[in-house]
């Protein structure tokens, strides 16, 4: 703040020094030109004789060059030429402040500097004057994201949850390709219904996971979601698919194991096999997948490939997620109901298409698609398969 202050006013004294209108010295000159001489020695030679010899001396004065009868008469007025650039001045003055207060960030600054500033220790009028100044800079700028995010996290924090709810709301319709965004405006509206998964929630929460397999907010709210409505089923699958990001014996493990436990238990799902122990059975309904590039291609081993399963001809959403790299390519796994999104089962989603992405960016979507491919409509069985391989996008248009 205090750099911008003195910047501000080095640039306006600098615009004035330059600005400032230089006087002009008068013709020193005069004095010793020898036509201005000769004329005064006829002015005085003809004083008492015929004014027309009189204005002959004077036209042949201007021939020459002098200018004038009256040096002083042809020297400009100094302080009239002053008043332009005063005036440039005061504009300038005047006008950049007001013109930054409107359009520039100063605000902005402030209230940066004032969250940076801001301690558990100040008080709770301190806390809501810093709010409703954001709040006001939000209407302000009703398009910016930050002020949008930054919002419904005090509101949270804050345990305003309908305030949350319109912020992250309004943040998810901005930004309906970020996944971050469309699962803190399902949770804020979980939290603002009373705990309670309505419709729209229920959206933005599977609208996160279509985006990215492993939104953390998302599955957790899915499964708590599923838990406390009865669905234990769900409530595994979800926690489940949260458990395997988290690193074993870690806090976040454990919690997960404890709350899984209960589900598996009120769901009459058995345990899981320890490590070590024989392989689940693999029985049941599934697509088995053979995914590899195409001949020639090559790709970065870290980028991202999204396989997605969805019900034929609707290109609706997501049945089921299955997130890889390319460096695990070629490669061949199972889609499965653990796979499924939002409580759906692959086994009961009829015949489905299997569709491959492997991303520029990271991001899924066929628009972030360096390379897709895609299967015919199969239907989850035992022995149900598909292989895909995966081209430029190009090839596939």
């Amino acid at each position: 703040m205090s750099v911008f202050l003195i910047g501000a006013l080095v640039l306006l004294v600098l615009a004035a020094v330059l600005l400032w209108p230089r006087d002009r010295a008068p013709r020193a000159a005069d004095a010793d030109d020898p036509n201005l001489g000769w004329y005064r020695q006829r002015r005085d030679e003809l004083a008492d004789q015929d004014p027309v010899l009189m204005e002959e001396a004077r036209l042949r004065l201007l021939e020459d060059g002098t200018g004038g009868t009256n040096a002083a008469t042809d020297t400009p007025d100094v302080r009239s030429t002053r008043w332009p650039g005063l005036l440039l001045v005061a504009v300038v003055i005047i006008s950049v402040p007001l013109i930054y207060q409107q359009t520039g960030s100063l605000e902005d600054v402030l209230i940066h500097d004032a969250l940076g500033q801001l301690t558990p220790e100040d008080s709770e009028e301190a806390r809501d004057a810093l709010v409703a100044r954001i709040e006001a800079r939000s209407r302000d700028r009703e398009d910016n994201l930050q002020y949008l995010g930054l919002l419904g996290r005090l509101y949270m924090a804050a345990e305003d949850y309908a305030g949350a709810r319109d912020s992250f709301g309004r943040l998810a319709v901005l930004a309906p390709e970020d996944p971050q965004a469309l699962a803190l405006a399902a949770q804020a509206r979980f939290l603002a219904a009373g705990r309670v998964l309505d419709q729209q929630a229920q959206l933005f929460a599977e609208q996160a996971l279509a985006l990215d397999p492993q939104q953390r907010t998302a599955l957790g709210l899915l499964g708590m979601a599923s838990f406390e409505a009865g669905a234990y089923s769900a409530a595994v699958t979800y926690w489940g698919r949260l458990q395997a990001m988290e690193t074993p014996d870690s806090p976040g493990y454990r919690m997960l194991e404890d709350v899984l436990t209960l589900a598996r238990e009120r769901a009459g799902i058995p345990a899981p096999e320890v490590a070590g122990s024989a392989p689940a059975a693999v029985d049941g309904p599934r697509i088995a997948v053979d995914l590899r590039l195409a001949e020639g291609l090559s790709a970065d081993p870290q980028a991202t490939v999204y396989v997605f399963a969805r019900r034929a001809g609707t290109g609706g959403m997501p049945v089921a997620v299955r997130r890889l790299s390319a460096g695990q390519l070629p490669m061949s796994f199972e889609l499965r109901d653990a796979d499924a999104m939002a409580g759906q089962k692959l086994s009961e989603a009829g015949p489905v298409t299997v569709t491959a992405q492997l991303s520029r960016n990271g991001q899924p979507g066929a628009a972030n698609a360096r390379f897709l491919g895609q299967s015919d409509p199969v239907e989850a069985s035992a022995s149900a398969a598909v292989s895909i391989e995966l081209r430029e996008t190009s090839a596939e248009s």
